[in-house]
């Protein structure tokens, strides 16, 4: 018999924490995973559920809570680069009004992990104690310093980055062929919705050999290093063109979703935020496997060639690599970021040019 519980993949573990809960559920949830694991979806389904009490997906209190549109579950989203005080008091609001059309009613708020103290301050009370028939879930990425004392309130419910084969089973599923399914899950760090981005990614090959033919490009000369800079952020340009598509067909499904409801202004501010977030994070996911390509080939002839003159040039490629990766998670500027690294990268090429003239020179 069809579940909601059947759109939850990987995530077993999860799954059962959360089925058992139900014939007691406490009043505050913390669901902690990584993004495009599927603990949006779930938050959805539970939330349904604590409505519902049925798993029938064909329900339509579960329906509704999938498509976002039941008014008695309420998704409240950062405004801002975190959750501020003015959101914190609007939850508390939420939390005080009767529900519309059920003996309860649920909130799920996203990203709590970027929660600014105070807000946490103003908020602990409301779920360490809401008012009967109000449940919280909330979802974190990881439970920062920030988050320990509402954590401590919570029932909390971990997701794991999806495996591979999860990720290509989903997308072969979708229809994508298992060529490309296999390439995308290996590039999406876990992340199905990143996987799904990929598998539409007809340029995802090329910008793989792209960036593992960069060491064997470089020459020594600036012109080379500025070159491979503009293509590279070409590259990551036209790597966003899927993205944008879907953020599209998101903005017009959430004027359909307003309009269905009766409102005319809500969430567009946000859902505009959340664009520009994750196209960030697109950029700072391609860029680093970008990276991690460039350093598999320093690997490789580390592991296959051994007459490199100077192998700590490449350990020290290598270390300069994953520190580049590092750096990108801090919002450094890409462009001056990359023509740093790479200027200071060794040729492999040249390295076995100059072989050959010692050994010639030698005989």
């Amino acid at each position: 018999m069809a579940s909601v519980w059947d759109q939850i993949r990987g995530q077993d573990r999860a799954v059962d924490q959360l089925s058992h809960s139900l014939a007691n559920p406490v009043h505050a949830f913390l669901f902690v995973g990584p993004e495009g694991c599927g603990k949006e979806e779930a938050a959805r389904v539970f939330a349904g559920l604590l409505l519902s009490g049925t798993t029938d997906p064909a329900d339509r209190i579960n329906d509704m809570a999938l498509r976002g549109t039941h008014p008695d579950i309420h998704e409240v989203r950062r405004e801002g680069a975190s959750v501020l005080r003015d959101q914190a008091e609007e939850v508390i609001h939420i939390a005080s009004v009767t529900p519309t059309e059920s003996s309860r009613k649920v909130i799920v708020m996203h990203e709590v992990n970027l929660m600014q103290p105070v807000a946490s301050a103003m908020l602990l009370k409301t779920i360490e104690e809401p008012s009967a028939g109000v449940f919280f879930i909330m979802l974190a990425d990881q439970v920062a310093d920030t988050l320990v004392t509402i954590a401590s309130r919570c029932m909390t419910i971990h997701f794991s980055p999806l495996d591979i084969n999860t990720i290509v089973d989903i997308l072969m599923s979708d229809g994508t062929g298992e060529d490309t399914a296999i390439a995308a899950a290996k590039s999406s760090h876990g992340s199905l919705t990143r996987a799904r981005l990929l598998a539409s990614d007809h340029q995802l090959a090329h910008r793989r050999e792209f960036f593992a033919n960069i060491p064997r490009r470089i020459d020594g000369t600036g012109a080379t290093v500025i070159a491979i800079v503009e293509q590279i952020m070409a590259l990551i340009d036209e790597s966003v063109e899927p993205l944008q598509r879907h953020h599209e067909q998101e903005a017009t499904d959430l004027e359909s979703t307003l309009k269905l409801m009766g409102v005319k202004r809500g969430g567009k501010k946000q859902l505009e935020d959340k664009h520009k977030r994750e196209i960030r994070r697109h950029r700072t996911d391609e860029l680093r496997d970008g990276l991690t390509e460039i350093a598999s080939v320093y690997r490789d002839e580390l592991a296959n060639n051994p007459h490199i003159l100077r192998p700590e040039s490449y350990v020290q490629a290598i270390e300069r690599l994953h520190e580049a990766m590092r750096r990108l998670a801090l919002n450094a500027n890409e462009a001056i970021l990359l023509r740093d690294l790479i200027w200071a990268l060794p040729s492999p090429q040249a390295d076995a040019a100059l072989q050959f003239v010692l050994e010639g020179s030698n005989e």
